[in-house]
């Protein structure tokens, strides 16, 4: 099993977006690389620093690591700053967060062809994880316990894995 953090927006979306896929076998939603300590809700939207982020644990023999990232390009604007549909906010910027400096060279050729596709740098981070903290049980799989609650994605990309 490997994990990459990925920060795609609202983490309610991003994470039942992942959840969908045979090969991701964990997620956990969360505040990653901001400058303090196990931050609130609270402090996240008040421009703690952190970004909403999933933790994602996934099976490399059932889905690569370049799979998943062309899943989150699928899922992000990543030419969008500090902002994911409609949300607004430093919280709400994209980002790869690698724990492996393995993963490095998969991340940045994936990166690379996502910019020759859209013809200019992308807005999206790419930096090892400094930290992350959990989020608070309310926000952990937040649409299937809420499964009209709000969501930035369109609401076709939450079934994909029906369509591959």
């Amino acid at each position: 099993m490997k994990t990459i953090y990925l920060a795609g927006g609202c983490f309610w979306g991003t994470q039942k977006f992942f959840d969908q896929f045979d090969g991701v076998a964990e997620t956990e939603v969360g505040y990653a690389n901001g400058p303090t300590e196990n931050p609130s809700y609270q402090q996240v939207c008040a421009d703690s620093g952190h970004a909403e982020t999933v933790r994602i644990v996934y099976d490399e023999d059932r889905m690569s690591l370049t799979e998943l990232l062309d899943m989150f390009f699928l899922a992000v604007d990543p030419l969008s700053v500090n902002r994911q549909g409609p949300d607004e906010g430093i919280q709400y910027r994209s980002g790869v967060f690698y724990t492996e400096p393995s993963q490095l060279p998969e991340i940045e050729a994936r990166m690379h062809l996502e910019e020759e596709k859209r013809g200019q740098k992308l807005a999206v981070e790419l930096l090892p994880l400094q930290n992350f903290y959990p989020a608070e049980e309310y926000h952990q799989k937040y649409l299937d316990k809420n499964p009209t609650g709000y969501c930035h994605l369109p609401r076709h990309l939450l079934h994909l894995e029906k369509e591959r």
